[in-house]
């Protein structure tokens, strides 16, 4: 712990408040100064670019890219040093991206400064971490324009859509400590003043606690919320079981790092009467999608180049589902090409209504180190599904321990019981036989990780320090 931290953890609670609002005074200069205006203008013009334009944009960009990455960039210059020349680069096509290898993340992980220009940390960059939930976290450097450009984005394609916007009063779930973990009593969030932004605590959420949430909501007049998806909804279902309404001034939540379920949804356009839009991104920036009020989710070009991958690494087929591999276009001063993220998505075939030509994502399928296995080597993921409207289920959590072992959390309600329990391993039953052994732990709460993420499936075999990133 930093001794920043320490100090921060020990200060009364107006203190905490003001600390927030001088952190959220830098960040707001940081990110919405400079070309923020002129960014999202930028990508308010290319917004109704046709399939032809975006074809240029993208290879304009990436061989711009491309090249400063082997005429600058230590990582690069050694790893294309027999793959690409300069001189091919200026005659580079979008097809011809396939011919770089692929960059995993323990590359980035092991020197991330090696993808830095020139191998250098700029005096003034910002550096941004991971969660780290699959081992030691990837390090970002940011710059200001880089920051500005992000937000940009997520402005203009994100919270216009959705009728809301960074100037306006929002709540954000976040994996900050901005409440120390000690505290037992409210309230469970810090304002900051600048920004009129609430930063709820993803640490402190219980049945116990949800009137002091929904106060800080009313209290600040947040007109949206933002963050941890397994929050919100955790949120709006205890709200719903208590039967506490939302304020009225709510117009929308974006939904962010993990994914959104169809329950989740419903849980939390119900609790808190807006609708909920799921935005997917990533700490290092490598692509951008975000829902719209059609709730089909728009893939932005001009963020980055996706391709979706088989396991032999060829390229999917119209509707076919791959693995998520990403060039980004955001952060310039670091990029991140061919970047594998283990993530497993499919893109939609069916033509978009609004006259855009974004490539639309049909469905998130999950990450590729979260995948439970089974008996026979079958390989399923978003397997938590197991607990979908079971009677008396808050929240589950499955962790396979081994080829025929799965160890599930389950945090229960009051109505909670054995026919839930039977029902829970009925369906894993019919998924995997009988075979699968299944022990069942109750718990209060799902552990998160350090991070303040909920991880719905863990599996121990590919991933063997996993819960070694619970929060202690």
């Amino acid at each position: 712990m930093k001794w920043t931290d320490a100090v921060y953890a020990r200060s009364p609670v107006l203190l905490q408040h003001a600390a927030v609002s001088v952190f959220g005074y830098k960040w707001k200069k940081q990110r919405f100064g400079g070309r923020f205006n002129d960014e999202v203008r930028g990508f308010l013009e290319r917004e109704r670019f046709d399939v032809a334009q975006w074809r240029r944009y993208q290879t304009t960009q990436l061989r711009a890219l491309l090249t400063t990455c082997l005429s600058r960039v230590p990582y690069y210059q050694q790893a294309w040093r027999r793959v690409v020349t300069l001189d091919e680069l200026e005659r580079f096509e979008l097809e011809d991206l396939r011919r770089l290898p692929m960059l995993e993340k323990d590359a980035v992980r092991a020197d991330p400064t090696a993808f830095l220009l020139d191998g250098k940390v700029p005096a003034n960059a910002t550096v941004c971490a991971t969660s780290g939930s699959t081992g030691t976290p990837v390090r970002t450097y940011w710059l200001d324009d880089d920051f500005q450009r992000s937000l940009a984005l997520r402005e203009a394609r994100g919270c216009m859509p959705a009728g809301v916007s960074y100037s306006l009063p929002r709540a954000t779930f976040s994996g900050r400590l901005v409440v120390p973990a000690s505290q037992k009593k409210p309230p469970f969030h810090r304002f900051n003043v600048f920004e009129r932004q609430v930063y709820f605590s993803a640490f402190h959420l219980s049945p116990a606690h949800v009137g002091a949430y929904v106060d800080a909501l009313r209290r600040h007049h947040i007109v949206w919320g933002t963050g941890y998806t397994h929050a919100w909804e955790q949120l709006g279902l205890m709200m719903l079981e208590q039967q506490i309404a939302a304020p009225h001034s709510l117009k929308a939540i974006i939904t962010t790092s993990e994914a959104l379920s169809e329950t989740g949804r419903k849980t939390i356009e119900r609790a808190f009467g807006c609708q909920v839009f799921q935005e997917y991104g990533v700490v290092e920036d490598a692509l951008w999608a975000c829902e719209g009020k059609d709730r089909r989710m728009r893939l932005s070009p001009d963020a980055g180049i996706l391709e979706l991958i088989r396991p032999n690494g060829d390229p999917v087929g119209p509707g076919e589902a791959g693995e998520v591999v990403a060039t980004g276009f955001i952060r310039r001063h670091q990029p991140l090409i061919r970047y594998r993220l283990g993530d497993v998505a499919k893109l939609s075939t069916v033509p978009d209504e609004s006259g855009r030509s974004m490539p639309i994502i049909e469905s998130l399928l999950g990450r590729t180190e979260d995948v439970v296995i089974g008996p026979d080597g079958q390989r399923t993921v978003r397997f938590h599904g197991v607990f979908t409207e079971v009677p008396g289920v808050r929240e589950g959590q499955v962790i396979q321990t081994g080829e025929r072992a799965l160890r599930l959390r389950v945090a229960g309600a009051s109505n909670y019981g054995a026919a839930s329990e039977a029902e829970i391993r009925q369906r894993i039953a019919q998924r995997f036989g009988p075979q699968m052994q299944v022990s069942i732990e109750q718990v209060e709460r799902v552990p998160r990780t350090r991070a303040g993420k909920y991880r719905a499936v863990i599996n121990l075999m590919t991933n063997p320090r996993a819960l070694d990133e619970e929060q202690p």
